[in-house]
């Protein structure tokens, strides 16, 4: 697994996961709404860490500086 996301697309997502699983992330009513940000969190924190996206692959799109 190749990395393909540069350093200010690792560190975006980073800051992304940091504000979707922090104190400070958006709350709804509905439950199901507050799993699926919380899922997107942890993606994006997964692939601030590991440098790699699926999506990007999908779409043959290299950003890597």
């Amino acid at each position: 697994m190749k990395k393909n996301l540069g350093k200010t697309d690792r560190v975006l997502r980073f800051a992304l996961a940091f504000w979707l699983l922090g104190p400070f992330r958006p709350e709804f009513n509905t439950i199901w709404i507050n799993w699926i940000i919380t899922i997107i969190g942890i993606i994006a924190l997964i692939e601030s860490f590991i440098g790699w996206c699926w999506i990007h692959t999908a779409f043959n799109i290299k950003n890597k500086e």
